[in-house]
């Protein structure tokens, strides 16, 4: 009798169903056999859970981003942020806990952190949410999304629709809606870039944390895919 249990596949096999799950429940596939492991660990797997111009993104790294894997970069992209452009720009690869692409929630938050020092000092940045919005997006333009910086006692807000039906379509945006104070801006790279807010670096503070949520809606929203938080000096 043949064998029909799923070790019994091959690993290739293995490694293409592991790429439509998440970062996390890769690493828990690992640790359930040995032949688990070689597909959850493999290149092929982790690709997919990189930003899709990962490879652009580290070109432009100041610093040589050195890795083992596929796995060991995902992990080095999405625990420390990266220095991009001359250090003109700081990217922050979302590392997230259960899926790279937002499926279907209730709830959606989305927060970053920097170290103060990574910044130049005396200097006005901008902070920018990379996304993009897959064919199925859907329920991201019901209610509008809360976007926010904060630095020591200096906080911002502001709020933006995410509207799904003109973004498909015409790749534009339109006129503000009432309730609404954010554009969504298309970039030259055809991704797409929400302002979270801006803020002057005196050097006196630790760090600047960064919002991008939605908790007030109960539906269910879905289709959306995030690169990263990009950080510039404004000019």
């Amino acid at each position: 009798m043949a064998d029909t249990t799923v070790e019994a596949l091959p690993e290739d096999c293995l490694c293409h169903v592991i790429s439509f799950t998440s970062p996390r429940d890769a690493c828990r596939s690992a640790v359930v056999s040995a032949a688990f492991r070689g597909a959850a660990d493999s290149d092929g797997a982790w690709e997919n859970f990189l930003p899709p111009d990962y490879r652009e993104i580290i070109s432009r790294s100041v610093s040589p981003v050195e890795f083992s894997s596929k796995k060991d970069l995902f992990r080095r992209l999405s625990s420390a942020p990266l220095l991009i452009d001359g250090g003109k720009k700081v990217n922050l690869i979302v590392g997230f806990s259960e899926v790279v692409e937002l499926r279907m929630v209730c709830w959606l938050e989305i927060y970053g952190k920097i170290s103060i020092e990574m910044l130049s000092p005396n200097t006005t940045y901008g902070a920018y949410l990379i996304i993009q919005l897959t064919e199925r997006a859907f329920g991201l333009d019901v209610e509008p999304s809360e976007v926010s910086i904060e630095i020591g006692s200096y906080k911002t807000r502001g709020t933006i629709y995410l509207k799904c039906d003109l973004l498909k379509r015409q790749g534009l945006v339109d006129t503000l809606r009432e309730g609404e104070d954010r554009v969504v801006c298309v970039r030259e790279d055809k991704w797409l870039e929400v302002e979270l807010g801006e803020f002057y670096n005196y050097g006196n503070h630790k760090e600047v944390k960064m919002w991008f949520r939605e908790v007030k809606g109960v539906h269910l929203k879905g289709g959306l895919l995030v690169e990263g938080i990009e950080l510039r000096p404004k000019q």
